[in-house]
């Protein structure tokens, strides 16, 4: 374990030279994404110029539902700087062979390929999030009780176990099929549904879509557990919300790692 972050801090270093080598570039970065997020905001606030509440009864009033965009923020942020660049370069490596290098290593292969690069510019709406979760929570009706501030880094994490599992598998998915260059496009539509309270998806299709986004690609878990736990009473179903968000990071992990095994398994080289 300590050589793997050993490892990993080497490339997590080599990045971050390279970033500050064309300082330039990484600041047109921060600040293009800073200004989506910023549109976005002011797109959620236009929204609470009209309605108290997103759904009647949800408890989504302005100051939770701004936590429950921050929760998203920080957690997309670490998934998008961490994982998603060397996934994006995993078509091009199926494609010219640059994969059979990478096999050949005494390392383990998924985490080479899910981990070599770092984006440090998508840190920036992770920052942000972090301020708008604090001011969010700060001008709520109530404060977050002590086993919520405990829970939220826990669900944090399952959050982004739940979106690291999809982006192995998405890979798996290149590997088996020698081009892929959909898998962000792909990416940005399964994870727009994350983006939204859970309670948006009611009547007999968006029933059918909550089920299918909550027990078979656990994608309504990922953003609305944590900002649940940190925004409204933790309650009988909420404890039960914990609990599956927990389980279902763990079986995601689990599967995402048996699928990219047996991708490998059918990899055949770019020279055969």
């Amino acid at each position: 374990m300590g050589r793997y972050l050993s490892i990993f801090l080497t490339f997590t270093r080599a990045c971050l030279v390279r970033d500050m080598t064309f300082r330039t570039n990484f600041v047109i970065e921060c600040l293009t994404s800073l200004g989506w997020m910023s549109m976005n905001l002011a797109f959620y606030l236009l929204v609470f110029q009209f309605t108290p509440e997103i759904g009647k009864g949800t408890g989504w009033t302005r100051e939770p539902f701004f936590a429950f965009v921050a929760t998203g923020l920080i957690i997309n942020s670490i998934v998008q700087a961490l994982f998603m660049p060397s996934a994006e370069e995993l078509t091009e490596m199926v494609r010219t062979g640059g994969l059979d290098a990478v096999l050949v290593q005494p390392l383990d292969a998924q985490f080479l390929l899910s981990m070599h690069r770092v984006d440090f510019s998508s840190f920036a709406n992770g920052l942000v999030g972090a301020g708008l979760l604090g001011w969010a929570v700060m001008r709520m009706d109530h404060a977050p009780p002590a086993a919520a501030w405990l829970l939220y880094p826990l669900l944090i994490l399952c959050g982004v176990a739940i979106l690291y599992s999809l982006v192995i598998m998405l890979a798996a998915a290149t590997i088996l099929l020698g081009r892929n260059q959909s898998l962000y496009d792909f990416w940005f539509y399964i994870t727009n549904f994350s983006r939204y309270p859970a309670e948006i998806y009611a009547g007999p299709w968006g029933g059918l879509l909550r089920a299918l986004c909550t027990f078979v690609i656990p994608i309504l878990l990922v953003v609305n557990v944590p900002a649940r736990v940190i925004t409204q009473p933790l309650e009988g179903r909420g404890w039960a919300l914990v609990g599956l968000a927990v389980g279902a990071a763990l079986l995601a992990l689990v599967v995402s790692r048996l699928v990219f095994q047996a991708a490998l398994v059918k990899y055949r080289s770019a020279s055969s």
